[in-house]
C-alpha cells in the first residue's frame, strides 16, 4: 500500500503547474533505437527560467526523437525547439480551464491509486478468510486492523491530492 501511495505522488508530479518542473519530463518515453526509454536516461534536464527547460541529450543522434516525444506527450502543451545540440522546451501559461482539466486528471490518478490500495486490501482479506487454523476473534481483530491501515493509506492519497489540487489552482 505504501508503494501505491508513492506511485500516486509520482504521478501527481507528472501533472504540471504554472512552473516547469523536471519531474514532468522524467517519464516521457523516447523511441531510442526502437526501445521506449525514459527521457531522464537519455538527457540532462535544466530549468533556467520558470517556463523554460533545457534538455541536453547525452547522445546527439537522439535529438530529433527527444524533440518529437516531448511535442507529442499528452497533457503537457510544451513546444520544443531544437538548435542542433540542445532542445529548449517552453510551456505556455496555464488558463483557468486548463487548470481545471489538470485537476480532473489528478483526481483520476488519485482514484486509480485508491483502487490499487483497495485491491491489496481485498487480497489480504481473502488471505485472512482462508485461514482455518486461527480463531474467529483473531480474524475479526486482523480485519479491523486491515481496515485501519487501508484508511490511513487512502487518507495519505487524499492529502497529497488536496495539496496538488491547491497547487494547480493557485495563480
Amino acid at each position: 500500500m505504501g508503494k501505491a501511495v508513492d506511485v500516486a505522488k509520482d504521478d501527481f508530479n507528472t501533472v504540471r503547474t504554472g512552473r516547469i518542473n523536471p519531474a514532468l519530463f522524467q517519464k516521457i518515453p523516447v523511441d531510442y533505437y526502437g526501445t521506449p526509454t525514459p527521457l531522464s536516461q537519455l538527457a540532462s534536464l535544466q530549468v533556467p527560467e520558470a517556463r523554460t527547460m533545457i534538455v541536453t541529450p547525452y547522445d546527439k543522434t537522439a535529438l530529433k526523437e527527444i524533440e518529437k516525444a516531448i511535442a507529442t506527450f499528452p497533457n503537457l502543451g510544451a513546444s520544443p525547439t531544437n538548435d542542433g545540440t540542445i532542445v529548449r522546451v517552453t510551456i505556455p501559461e496555464l488558463t483557468q480551464d486548463r487548470r481545471k482539466e489538470f485537476v480532473k486528471i489528478v483526481k483520476t490518478k488519485g482514484e486509480d491509486a485508491k483502487i490499487a490500495i483497495r485491491n491489496i486490501r481485498r487480497k489480504a482479506k481473502d488471505d485472512l478468510d482462508s485461514q482455518s487454523d486461527v480463531g474467529e476473534d483473531e480474524i475479526a481483530r486482523a480485519e479491523k486492523e486491515l481496515e485501519a491501515i487501508t484508511k490511513s493509506f487512502v487518507d495519505q492519497i487524499d492529502e497529497a491530492l488536496k495539496k496538488k489540487e491547491a497547487e494547480l489552482l493557485e495563480v
